[in-house]
């Protein structure tokens, strides 16, 4: 399966594009963002947990990476409500579960070596962010080939002053516009290297969710 695969073109999705579809596991549903496989696969996911939904012990060969949109999501390490990053690198398995269901952004397969460490971060919490320049930042996860932080910016900002060697946004608040297309909450946006001097914030600013080298194995700050 293929889906958004060619990371050489811009993919956008927005909500009114949500395609919700079942996944093998009873009370998951997904949408599929971008997708290199079948169930085994690479893959960028919004993905819903029903309420008492369990999923049966398995492993992350390439690693897991999620944010925590809405609900509660747990495992043996612990419940991460709405708010919370989670990185689990390859290799180690977990049996999760939501008591009162949860949506989540998931990345699969995608992490390289020195990704060897686990990720809990809170970014509800004040101390967890910091002022970069003209915008908030809450660093999440910096890496040889990665960096992924979310960001808070005011009303009609740039959001890349220099052309950037590629990134994935994902709106958490707020909208984003990207040439003149209206990109609101919970809006998936891919982009190639270029330069992106008409994406900017819509008029009540945005927060977002920001990946960058992972597409080309260079890291934008």
């Amino acid at each position: 399966m293929l889906i958004n695969a060619d990371f050489s073109r811009a993919a956008v999705v927005t909500p009114d594009q949500y395609d919700w579809t079942a996944s093998p596991q009873q009370g998951v549903e997904r949408v599929m963002l971008d997708r290199i496989g079948a169930e085994q696969a690479r893959a960028t996911s919004i993905v819903r947990f029903a309420p008492d939904s369990v999923f049966p012990m398995h492993g992350h060969p390439a690693g897991e990476e999620f944010f925590v949109l809405s609900g509660t999501f747990s495992d043996a390490s612990g419940s991460f409500p709405a708010g919370w990053y989670v990185r689990n690198p390859p290799g180690s398995p977990h049996a999760p579960w939501s008591r009162e269901g949860a949506i989540l952004f998931v990345k699969l397969r995608q992490m390289t070596e020195g990704n060897d460490y686990p990720v809990r971060i809170d970014t509800r919490q004040p101390s967890s962010w910091q002022q970069w320049g003209d915008r908030a930042v809450c660093p999440l996860f910096t890496g040889t080939s990665e960096a992924v932080c979310l960001q808070r910016v005011a009303p009609n900002a740039v959001l890349f002053a220099e052309p950037i060697h590629g990134a994935e946004l994902l709106v958490l608040e707020g909208e984003l516009v990207v040439e003149g297309q209206a990109c609101a909450h919970g809006s998936w946006i891919r982009l190639p290297a270029g330069a992106y001097p008409a994406l900017v914030s819509g008029a009540s600013g945005a927060m977002f969710y920001l990946k960058t080298g992972h597409l080309t194995g260079s890291v934008t700050p």
